[in-house]
């Protein structure tokens, strides 16, 4: 039986050693800025999904702005600070008039850009005064721009096309901008 065995020797160990440290720390180098680059995409991805969810909500309110299954009295849709606010009127009950009071059962609902943050007031039938409610938080997101235009064309109904931009507070990227058009058939 024969004792002689073969393996690797310690400066052939010590070469695949250092060669494993110096790849493993290359690799290290690039993680923390992957890990910025996940963490930004996925603040990325909530800014879009938080803006599609606002602006496919405001765009059901335009939408339903003006039906009345009676004889509603009234403007059924104001726009007003250059298009940086809304006020949407709706035959919510379906009992043939707007109600307006008590404010829990008011049938008016307003949209508007104030101070970096989209605001909503149910009741409202003018864009200025207090009482609006923030549906997005200005610590975290930080709303640009908020814009609702009525289209009008002969022999159609009204388009009503609404933007919505806004950025991740502390990005340095730029936003995300939202548009959605729908059709104001009871206009």
């Amino acid at each position: 039986m024969s004792l002689k065995q073969q393996g690797f020797s310690l400066t052939e160990v010590l070469i695949a050693m250092a060669i494993s440290s110096v790849l493993l720390l290359s690799a290290a180098r690039f993680l923390p800025a992957l890990q910025q680059s996940v963490a930004a995409l996925t603040k990325q991805q909530e800014l879009e999904e938080e803006l599609w969810l606002r602006v496919s909500s405001i765009g059901k309110h335009l939408q339903r702005a003006g039906y009345c299954a009676g004889e509603c009295v009234g403007e059924a849709l104001k726009i007003g600070q250059g298009g940086e606010c809304v006020i949407v009127q709706w035959d919510e009950n379906s009992n043939g008039r707007w109600e307006t009071a008590p404010s829990a059962a008011a049938e008016q609902t307003g949209f508007r850009l104030n101070g970096g943050a989209l605001e909503t007031l149910r009741g409202a039938t003018h864009c200025e005064g207090k009482g609006w409610e923030r549906m997005t938080d200005p610590d975290r997101i930080r709303v640009l721009r908020f814009q609702v235009q009525c289209m009008t064309r002969a022999g159609f109904a009204p388009e009503l096309s609404l933007t919505l931009a806004a950025s991740v507070k502390g990005m340095r990227d730029g936003g995300v901008e939202a548009h959605h058009i729908v059709t104001g058939f009871n206009l």
